[in-house]
């Protein structure tokens, strides 16, 4: 019989695993000399939990699967509770293992270092941030414990949170079991399938779009084969930038509102027959429109709910969806696809460089050598994303919490999606971009922009006038040789140009490249963002 530690690992594995990320600590080192020993699960360990958390995120993400956060309690635990939050408004299955007090000593009387305010309060914490928990404290229960708590994980593609006693991770315990997923009813997705599809052929103007959940639950493909059969355009969310890379023809662009494409917000709002598939209804999604899109009268699959004007189909996962109606349509393209449209390209000059340069210059680089995968931190850094090529983009666009952008790179980098492109700003960097240091003793080497503009630059658009947003020159790219990497600060477009190329011919080693900007300037999308947000803010307060 295998014991309690192992048994855990195990059922990782089962359940889709690739990697763990960590931080060791008092309570939780039984269970991190386990995992050492096993060697089932590559086990990364970084520098602060944040980071841990994010790059947990991070991978799950990439690779569309659950990834583990393994931490110590209370002091650990508690630095997870911001990046736990987001996966959990993101909808990302990050399995939190927290070690914890043996059993013996909770009932020691004793107030517990590490312990806040009770023996259960980080559980109550997190109850409030995963889908599920489990607390082993009972060996003959534990195993079922973890099978529906990774279920869950997977299931609903959310976090959840185990928490383990040192003194129980060497007790035998019988295997945990991969449990099935609930059967879904095949009338209820038969019916609901046959009237997606009725609406989407009887709409004037059909549109499909998709967010999050299409890669949650590795949609694309069936999201992309259907709109295809039907000729039907697709576009992205804001969050879902980047998704249906591989499919890039048949997406004709992002949804920003007004702050995106003229063309691609009169397709949308304009739309009679819209199919929103894993979309959450969020302000930086929709926050933007010109229009309100009446969610009402549209057809929104998300959280294994199937929602068509008023009447809720429940039980219905997207997947099941997808394919019930790829396998109702004739297969024959109908001509959704377009040419892909052409990505900006850099002026190579010795001129000052703005943030939509830095988008400039990555498409030449994609077009001259192939696209990399992306992670981009909040701030003018994502919305400059969003000009450059399709391609792989994990952000946190919704959440919009900072410092995810390096160790979500860092996920990408453990997931083994390719080499990534991150793009952070310097305020970010300064939470999280010390992380790169960690590269060398993987072999990683990600290329990492850093947008410097010595500011919070996204937050002085909505308040130009304080002075609280202006941060410090820290000249990032003179700490990345002593961190295991390579660093170059530019100030000019030819200088990006030839930081970029060298970057990408370098390997072995991270790559830093400190892009110098002024303050003021941003990406053209903030600009539009920023103005699209604060004239729907003013209507909002004229229609109140």
């Amino acid at each position: 019989m295998p014991t309690l530690g192992r048994a855990l690992i195990d059922a990782l594995a089962a359940h889709g695993a690739r990697e763990i990320f960590g931080i060791p600590g008092d309570f939780v080192l039984p269970f991190c000399k386990v995992i050492e020993e096993a060697a089932v699960l590559p086990f990364f360990t970084l520098s602060h939990e944040p980071a841990v958390g994010f790059a947990a995120d991070g991978a799950a993400r990439f690779h569309g699967g659950i990834s583990a956060a393994v931490v110590t309690w209370g002091a650990g635990a508690f630095n997870l509770v911001n990046p736990v939050a987001g996966a959990y408004a993101e909808r990302s299955p990050v399995v939190v293992i927290s070690g914890a007090p043996g059993v013996a000593e909770r009932d020691s009387g004793w107030q517990l270092h590490h312990m806040s305010r009770a023996i259960d309060t980080q559980t109550r914490i997190f109850r409030e941030i995963t889908c599920d928990i489990a607390v082993l404290d009972d060996p003959s229960t534990a195993p079922a414990e973890i099978a529906r708590v990774l279920r869950s994980a997977r299931l609903f593609s959310l976090p959840v949170y185990i928490e383990l006693p040192r003194d129980l991770v060497g007790v035998e315990v019988s295997a945990v079991p991969v449990l099935a997923d609930p059967p879904v009813d095949g009338g209820a997705l038969a019916e609901c399938a046959a009237e997606v599809l009725r609406r989407l052929r009887a709409a004037r103007q059909p549109v499909i779009m998709v967010d999050i959940e299409t890669r949650r639950y590795g949609v694309e493909a069936q999201a992309a084969k259907l709109a295809r059969a039907l000729g039907i355009p697709v576009v992205t969310t804001f969050m879902g930038r980047g998704l249906l890379s591989d499919d890039a023809d048949v997406v004709h662009g992002t949804y920003l509102g007004d702050a995106g494409d003229a063309a691609i917000t009169e397709l949308v709002e304009g739309s009679d027959g819209l199919l929103l598939l894993g979309v959450i209804l969020s302000d930086t999604n929709f926050a933007v429109s010109r229009r309100k899109i009446d969610i009402r009268s549209a057809m929104l699959a998300i959280n294994r709910t199937m929602r068509i004007g008023h009447a809720l189909y429940t039980d219905i996962p997207i997947d099941a969806l997808l394919d019930a109606l790829v396998a109702l349509v004739d297969q024959r393209p109908r001509g959704a696809d377009r040419p892909a449209p052409i990505a900006s390209t850099l002026a190579v000059d010795d001129g000052a460089i703005e943030p939509s340069d830095i988008a400039a210059a990555i498409n030449d680089l994609f077009a001259a050598h192939g696209t990399m995968p992306i992670a981009a931190d909040m701030g003018d850094c994502l919305f400059t994303a969003m000009e450059i090529a399709n391609t792989g983009l994990v952000a946190p666009g919704y959440y919009a919490g900072m410092g995810f952008g390096v160790p979500a790179g860092i996920g990408a980098c453990a997931a083994g999606i390719g080499r990534p492109l991150i793009l952070v700003g310097d305020g970010a960097f300064q939470m999280t971009g010390f992380e790169l240091g960690n590269c060398r003793r993987y072999g990683w080497d990600p290329i990492c922009i850093v947008f410097n503009n010595a500011s919070w630059e996204m937050l002085r658009v909505f308040q130009p006038e304080s002075a609280f947003n202006n941060l410090d020159d820290w000249r990032f790219a003179e700490l990345a040789g002593p961190l295991g990497g390579d660093g170059v600060r530019v100030t000019t477009r030819r200088e990006l140009q030839a930081a970029l190329e060298r970057a990408r011919a370098t390997r072995g080693r991270f790559q830093l490249i400190e892009v110098m900007l002024p303050r003021g300037q941003t990406s053209d999308t903030l600009a539009r963002f920023v103005a699209g947000f604060k004239a729907a803010r003013e209507r909002a307060s004229l229609a109140g």
